[in-house]
């Protein structure tokens, strides 16, 4: 029998939780009927069901049901969270502020407006640990600025943002804030009222449910957001995203946002410990290696680690079972993690969330995030640790720069001699 190992790449996606499954399976065959049919029973069940769903994600985020916008996904609400306010709000202005580190789903809508001639966008810098400047920001926003969006937390390295601080300056200077919420969503509280968002992204599949479906929070009051809707033909969801609604898959929100808001604090705190231990037994089994992101204000689950004199790619072929140094070792359980974004992990260019946090290009290319989440267990944790340091010390000891260092030598300084 094989098995698919241990699965530490909860960043990248999340397993579809049991209960949430549950809830969803109903709505294939027995309650099929399309939401928008209110002349019959069948649509009747189904319109029910995607109200109870929306009052679920909204109390998830303190919001009110009727601002939920059901999406796609993240990506399609990144996009329409930034397209359809520069094209709506255009006679204000036409200026965008986000970061160096956003999810490439922000970066590229942004840069795809700044092609077209639609906006002009400010990529505010970050620091060592991935957070902006709060005062880079102040400075930033000028009487054309008519939206900001930052992240909530980086999905790469973990580092949270100042969500509340940030939307504090946004409100006072009378710009939008749209915050991509995907990372912190299951794990960490987010009010949008007491935070001042006015737009936030959410997905159901990094919070144990199904891929495939996302929501765009956009607020009715105080102030009133206005989009252009991307998404043309029937007008639902209050004229800004049409399309048939995906019933099962809405359902399956709502039962994951039931549950993390139910189960938040003890799975954060416990999932924390977890990712504590990971890291602790790696530090101090292990030298020259490297914590990426903020060491306190990050996500629970998140642990992105450099480990210099070793080739990421290689470790990570180590760990999942494609390479090993024991033919024997063949029948040890995989394990998933990656090197960074999953959006991003098909090119070899190192991270460019580690660029931006300054860190070199040769240790860029030797990080690894692991992923902890709700179905991470103790033993999951001893094993991936006792695998990580076998494998970094099996690639160290077939690497010269390694024991170069280690007998002082400053490889920097050494005059490489090509023939």
């Amino acid at each position: 029998m094989v098995t698919k190992g241990i699965y530490m790449d909860n960043h990248a996606t999340t397993p579809v939780d049991p209960r949430v499954l549950e809830a969803m399976l109903p709505y294939f065959s027995e309650y099929f009927g399309n939401a928008a049919s209110r002349s019959h029973g069948f649509g009747w069940d189904a319109e029910k069901a995607v109200d109870t769903a929306r009052e679920q994600v909204a109390r998830l985020v303190g919001a009110k049901a009727k601002d939920i916008v059901w999406t796609s996904g993240a990506t399609e609400s990144d996009n329409l969270a930034i397209q359809g306010v520069v094209e709506f709000y255009k006679d204000k202005g036409t200026h965008v502020i986000t970061q160096v580190t956003e999810h490439k789903a922000v970066l590229d809508t942004c840069r795809h407006l700044e092609r077209t001639g639609q906006a002009t966008v400010t990529y505010l810098p970050v620091d060592k640990y991935g957070m902006i400047d709060l005062d880079d920001l102040r400075k930033a926003i000028t009487d054309k600025t008519v939206l900001v969006s930052i992240m909530f937390v980086n999905n790469e390295v973990g580092t949270i943002q100042p969500i509340a601080e940030i939307g504090k300056i946004c409100r006072e200077r009378g710009v939008l804030y749209h915050c991509d919420a995907v990372q912190g969503l299951s794990l960490l509280p987010i009010d949008v009222d007491a935070m001042c968002i006015d737009l936030l992204s959410m997905t159901a599949h990094k919070m144990y449910g199904p891929k495939g479906m996302g929501a765009l929070y956009v607020r009715s009051k105080g102030p009133r957001v206005r989009l252009t809707p991307i998404v043309h033909g029937g007008g639902h969801e209050r004229g800004m995203r049409s399309g048939t609604l995906n019933v099962p898959s809405i359902v399956g929100f709502g039962r994951a946002a039931e549950i993390a808001k139910d189960s938040m604090a003890d799975e954060s705190q416990r999932i924390a410990r977890l990712r504590e231990r990971l890291r602790a037994g790696i530090f101090e089994q292990l030298d020259e290696v490297y914590l990426n992101g903020h060491p306190v204000h990050r996500h629970p689950g998140n642990l992105n680690v450099s480990f210099a004199y070793v080739e990421g790619e290689s470790l990570l072929m180590g760990l999942n079972g494609s390479v090993h140094a024991l033919a024997a070792s063949a029948s040890l359980p995989p394990i998933a993690v990656s090197s960074g974004s999953a959006c991003t992990s098909a090119t070899l260019e190192p991270s460019y969330v580690l660029k931006a946090l300054g860190v070199g290009e040769d240790l860029a290319h030797t990080s690894i995030r692991f992923g902890l989440g709700r179905f991470s267990t103790e033993e999951d944790v001893a094993y991936v640790l006792d695998r990580v340091v076998t494998e970094v010390r099996r690639l160290r000891d077939l690497s010269p720069l390694y024991e170069m260092a280690k007998e002082g030598i400053d490889i920097n300084s050494v005059a490489w001699q090509r023939e």
